[in-house]
């Protein structure tokens, strides 16, 4: 199976084949995937080098144009690193632009702390009208890519990793997809954590809900699943722990409920290891998040 990435590099592609609007701005990262691109487009595949905030003011700039600028790096590069410029090219000029990511929260351990990005989500969350992205499949990141490249002047991050699960779902680009029903409790999968909740709660009498799309936030399918399940919520997203919980309490705040928060933590793992030894280390992994869940959950 291809990686997301790789996904990514082909679709977006064949996207600039098929539609004139497209272009891709990279910043040295991902320049080789689209070297065959570049020669077919050069004037819609530009390189900026290794210069994170000129990228983004680039593509804003090929945004008032009229184009639907892509714009790819890894996600420290792209959302935290040109914060202002995202802020403001693309905020504050209320232009539109589709912003795929690499690395995730620690895809490249060895890369160290530099490389890493568990605080994008909850970044953007200080923006107004984003849509968030996060799938756990190759083939949903597919679907979800040529939703936003096709969503007109809309603001888009798309959060890609190398962890994924072992099956796409279909997804829309918009609401939760109902996975397991339950009566004892509500848990949100987001992105590449399905498997490791759906291992951690079988046996248990849970809803799982699955999001790959975090921004908007689904609140009718909250709602609507805690109407049958009791209104304890488990969030478990593979970024910063507790970046959903305040829309959580939003979709829930007339009726009394919990909510909680799991995800990666705040304090820094200074030890590079491996994707798997970070799941480990952040709680993240089946054996861990049925402890969380079930000592939570539990009356």
């Amino acid at each position: 199976m291809d990686t997301m990435r790789e996904r990514f590099t082909t679709v977006v592609s064949r996207l600039l084949d098929e539609d004139p609007r497209v272009a891709v701005v990279l910043a040295e990262i991902g320049r080789d995937g689209f070297t065959e691109a570049a020669r077919r487009h050069p004037d819609r595949v530009v390189n900026v080098g290794i210069r994170e905030q000129l990228l983004v003011g680039a593509g804003a700039g090929l945004a008032l144009t009229g184009l639907r600028p892509v714009l790819h790096t890894f996600a420290g590069f792209l959302v935290e690193r040109p914060f202002e410029q995202v802020k403001l090219d693309l905020g504050h000029q209320d232009v539109g632009a589709v912003l795929v990511s690499a690395a995730a929260s620690f895809d490249w351990p060895a890369g160290g702390y530099t490389h890493m990005a568990p605080g994008d989500v909850a970044v953007l969350d200080t923006l107004d009208g984003w849509t968030v992205q996060v799938p756990g499949h190759p083939d949903e990141a597919e679907t979800l890519l040529r939703h936003a490249v096709a969503a007109g002047d809309d603001k888009v991050y798309v959060r890609l990793s190398l962890q994924a699960n072992r099956e796409a779902h279909p997804v829309d680009g918009e609401r939760f997809r109902t996975v397991r029903e339950g009566r004892s409790g509500v848990v949100v999968a987001v992105g590449p954590m399905l498997d490791n909740v759906l291992a951690a709660t079988e046996g248990l009498d849970v809803t799982v809900l699955y999001a790959t799309t975090v921004r908007p936030f689904d609140a009718a399918a909250l709602r609507r699943a805690t109407g049958a399940a009791g209104s304890d919520v488990v969030l478990v997203e593979p970024y910063l722990a507790g970046t959903s919980t305040a829309a959580a309490n939003d979709a829930l705040a007339d009726v009394p409920h919990r909510v909680l928060g799991l995800g990666v933590g705040r304090r820094e793992l200074r030890r590079y290891g491996t994707i798997e030894e970070h799941v480990t280390a952040h709680g993240l992994d089946a054996r861990s998040l049925r402890e969380r869940v079930g000592a939570f959950l539990t009356p």
